[in-house]
């Protein structure tokens, strides 16, 4: 018996998948057949299929509503598009049309937010959520944001320090967010949890560095677990502890009102 690189794909994934189908033993996509593509541009070829972020949007959004009114709970979900994902401007303009909101992770980022602004495809009550490891470049501009009017900026504090800048040269208020340190799922391969402030740290960061200070509101927690929003037992305790983080942190911060979930 022979064993094909097409049997193996046949007996691994089910074929055709949702938008794609076969005509004339050619590939179609969303009933655009995409053998002229090919001809055209060569392979590999990658696309994007704009209609597609929208639905995805919406279907977080329905599935967060569902289950927020199961449970009575009366809070506000955000979608927040990781800008790193993708940068090309027809994507970031898809997913301004549909009201998301926008994280950063560089410098870079911030460009597109000033880019996307003089383009009038956003306003400055945009919430942006400044994750990520802060250069100076980073930091300088994280300031320009927030200096300029972008009122609900939200800068992620990746260690105890960072906070320090911002107190030096924001002019007016600055609202803050606080990354917590999660441990990495077992045999995980990479190490990020040297990245945030650890759990037993944060109240005292808060109490230290932002409490009965006018200039900074705690806004949000963040904590990231680089699988995503999967249904295992790690995900789920990480997610538990986040939470009683949360609660513990709001008896003291009545400006904290969001939990922010990265990774994946």
């Amino acid at each position: 018996m022979t064993n094909k690189y097409f049997d193996l794909i046949d007996q691994t994934f089910y074929f055709p998948q949702e938008g794609f189908d076969l005509e004339d033993g050619y590939l179609v996509f969303n009933e655009i057949p995409l053998i002229h593509l090919i001809r055209k541009y060569g392979t590999p070829l990658k696309l994007t299929y704009l209609p597609k972020i929208g639905s995805q949007i919406k279907k977080a959004r329905n599935l967060f509503t569902r289950a927020m009114r199961s449970l009575g709970y009366a809070g506000k979900y955000h979608y927040c598009y990781c800008t790193k994902s993708c940068h090309f401007s027809y994507v970031l303009q898809e997913v301004v049309d549909h009201d998301a909101q926008l994280e950063t992770s560089s410098a870079f980022d911030i460009d597109l937010i000033m880019r996307l602004y003089a383009q009038k495809k956003i306003d400055k009550d945009i919430i942006i959520i400044c994750n990520g490891f802060k250069t100076k470049g980073y930091l300088e501009k994280i300031v320009a944001l927030i200096n300029d009017g972008f009122h609900n900026v939200i800068p992620v504090c990746d260690n105890m320090e960072e906070i320090d800048y911002y107190e030096k040269h924001v002019k007016g208020e600055c609202n803050v967010g606080i990354r917590v340190a999660t441990e990495e799922e077992p045999n995980f391969e990479f190490y990020t949890s040297r990245l945030g402030i650890r759990a037993s740290d944060v109240a005292r960061f808060y109490r230290e560095k932002i409490a009965g200070k006018p200039k900074f509101k705690l806004r949000l927690l963040h904590f990231f677990v680089d699988t995503g929003i999967r249904d295992t037992l790690y995900y789920w305790g990480e997610l538990k502890k986040a939470i009683k983080l949360y609660c513990e942190l709001k008896k003291e911060s009545e400006d904290l009102h969001g939990i922010n979930i990265g990774g994946g």
